[in-house]
């Protein structure tokens, strides 16, 4: 279902945040958000891991330092994975490991890891924010995936303000109060340490 377009990424980068961060809204059409929706809840049962502060799914093998056992991508995430290669940030990779995670309102993650930015102003020590629409696309390099930490504070309602570094293109504004519903989340990247590891069978 996705739809292969050309797209100049320096139109998207996010100018008041570091090193780099690009943000696209309505990546996805709505079309092809509610398909994404629909396979996420189609998934079999066992593919959800139930964490304390909310539950994910975990697609293209298990991380691990000495390497990740890889694992085929479903179709359906296969194709959005080549849809974002083909933006050429990864280089020549194709993304081989999915975290669907879920969000009820209320929920959240805790400040204490790299990989992306999406917390909301107003809790401790936070330089900036980021404010993700539906749909919509952030992709993290260099300094902004490996040294900045991150986090989602656990509340049911966020308010903009001008700490939001994207805020010149969303569609909210300074002062809007925005009120928290269900979010699925889809952390697509490329793991460059994988194991391969071949069965022997054979009869007794």
């Amino acid at each position: 279902m996705a739809t292969t377009q050309a797209l100049d990424l320096s139109k998207y980068k996010v100018k008041d945040a570091p090193d780099t961060a690009y943000y696209i809204p309505y990546f996805v059409t709505n079309e092809e958000g509610k398909y994404l929706w629909d396979q996420v809840y189609g998934a079999p049962k066992p593919k959800w891991t139930q964490l304390s502060n909310r539950r994910l799914q975990n697609w293209g093998g298990l991380p691990h330092p000495k390497g990740m056992v890889a694992e085929n991508l479903p179709k359906w995430l296969d194709v959005y994975s080549r849809k974002i290669a083909g933006l050429g940030v990864f280089d020549d990779k194709v993304p081989n490991h999915v975290l669907v995670n879920e969000y009820q309102a209320g929920q959240g993650i805790m400040s204490n890891h790299t990989t992306s930015t999406t917390q909301m102003p107003g809790d401790g020590d936070i330089k900036f924010s980021l404010l993700l629409e539906p749909n919509s696309l952030l992709i993290l390099k260099d300094s902004m995936y490996t040294s900045y930490l991150h986090g989602i504070t656990e509340r049911k309602e966020d308010t903009v303000s001008d700490q939001v570094a994207n805020l010149p293109v969303i569609s909210y504004q300074d002062g809007d109060k925005l009120e928290r519903t269900c979010r699925i989340s889809l952390t697509i990247r490329y793991v460059p340490k994988t194991l391969k590891i071949q069965l022997k069978l054979g009869k007794r």
